[in-house]
Parts: structure tokens; C-alpha cells; sequence
């Protein structure tokens, strides 16, 4: 699959996206190339083995994993049983962080969240859709008024150019947002993007 993420590293990015799962359109074969040390690998997983999600952490020296699947809090607490202690030597271990994502369309249960609080380093809110992830639309956000946890969240589903404003206003408010991510509508094709699109997303909030 043709990627640019050298290009996109350049553009310097706090994270940037792998994913690791043969039923995406934007599932990643190639090696990654040396990137600045600023930017945060991030492996995204789809129910994947606990020996899979290893392999790939130590061939791609990830800084965080993502799960993305139906993971339970039990395979979670496994991967920070096996993977987050394990020395550094090994190519694992250290700084390496865990979110979990959930899926939200119109209403969201909260509660479900309880079980993975003291596991997880972030959760991460995407639109519930047909695909897993990549379905090129928002989510009702005033849904995440009732987030009352302390805990980190990534914003993801949908999100463009046209999303600005609307991003500006969220991260005015005490929502504990760790970050904004974006795909779908920053891509010619999927795994390749759009450069100077994503160069003016990011410049949008550099000049804010």
C-alpha cells in the first residue's frame, strides 16, 4: 500500500497512526522510516493477539497502543502485565501507553468506561459506524457533556478542515481532550494523505 508518513512526520504531529489490522484499507506492511523523535508511534489493534501486539510493538518501537476491537479490561490489564514491564532492552516497556477506543454515535453509556479507568492511560471516542474507524463522519459531541472522569481522551471520527471551529470551541471547555485525530478527511486514497490539508489543519490551531 502506497503511504506517505515520512511526509506526514515532517509536518511534526504529536502522534502518528499504524495500523495493524488486515481487515482496514489502511492495514500497514511497509517499515517505518526514521521519524523525529517528537512524534509518538501509535499502533492501532483490532481484537489482535496478545503475542501479535507484542511482535509489532518491538518491530516498530510503538510508544502507544491502541485498541480498537472488543477488548476486555482483562486483555488489557495482560497488556500492561506483559508488555509495559518488560525492559527496555527488549525494545518494550518504558513509556509505553494503552488506549482503549469506544465508539459513539447519537448516546453513550459512561458506565462502561468504569471498568477500564485504573488499566488504560486514555480512552479514545470515535463515530460508531460500519467500519472500524474511518467512517468519515462526527459524532453528536454534546454527548461528551456527561463525561465526568478524569481521565484523558483522544477526539477522533470525522474530522476535517470544516470541523475547526467546532474543534476551537471543545478545547475551550474543561474536557480533558489529550488530543485531536484525524484520518479519513485528510486522505487521497487510504494510508496516502493530504499534505498541505493537513499542514493548514495544523496551522489552524498554531495560529489560534
Amino acid at each position: 500500500m502506497k503511504h506517505n508518513t515520512r511526509e506526514v512526520a515532517a509536518l511534526q504531529p504529536e502522534y502518528l497512526g499504524f495500523i495493524f489490522y488486515e481487515g482496514s484499507t489502511r492495514n500497514y506492511t511497509g517499515e517505518v522510516p526514521k521519524l523525529p523523535n517528537n512524534v509518538q508511534k501509535v499502533g492501532v489493534f483490532v481484537d489482535a493477539t496478545l503475542d501479535f501486539v507484542i511482535q509489532k510493538v518491538a518491530e516498530f518501537q510503538l510508544d502507544v497502543i491502541q485498541l480498537h476491537g472488543d477488548e476486555s479490561p482483562e486483555y488489557c490489564r495482560s497488556i500492561t502485565r506483559h508488555i509495559k514491564n518488560l525492559p527496555l532492552g527488549e525494545g518494550l516497556g518504558g513509556d509505553l501507553h494503552v488506549w482503549k477506543v469506544f465508539s459513539i454515535k447519537e448516546t453513550f453509556n459512561f458506565e462502561k468506561l468504569k471498568p477500564y479507568e485504573d488499566i488504560v492511560d486514555a480512552f479514545l471516542f470515535d463515530t460508531k459506524g460500519a467500519a472500524k474507524g474511518g467512517n468519515g463522519y462526527t459524532f453528536n459531541w454534546d454527548v461528551l457533556k456527561d463525561y465526568s472522569s478524569t481521565k484523558p481522551f483522544v477526539l477522533s471520527g470525522g474530522i476535517g478542515l470544516e470541523e475547526i471551529s467546532a474543534v476551537k470551541e471543545i478545547l475551550k471547555t474543561n474536557l480533558p481532550i489529550k488530543a485531536i485525530d484525524v484520518n479519513s478527511k485528510f486522505e487521497i486514497k487510504p494510508g496516502l494523505k493530504k499534505i498541505k490539508t493537513l499542514k493548514d489543519f495544523i496551522n489552524s490551531f498554531k495560529n489560534s
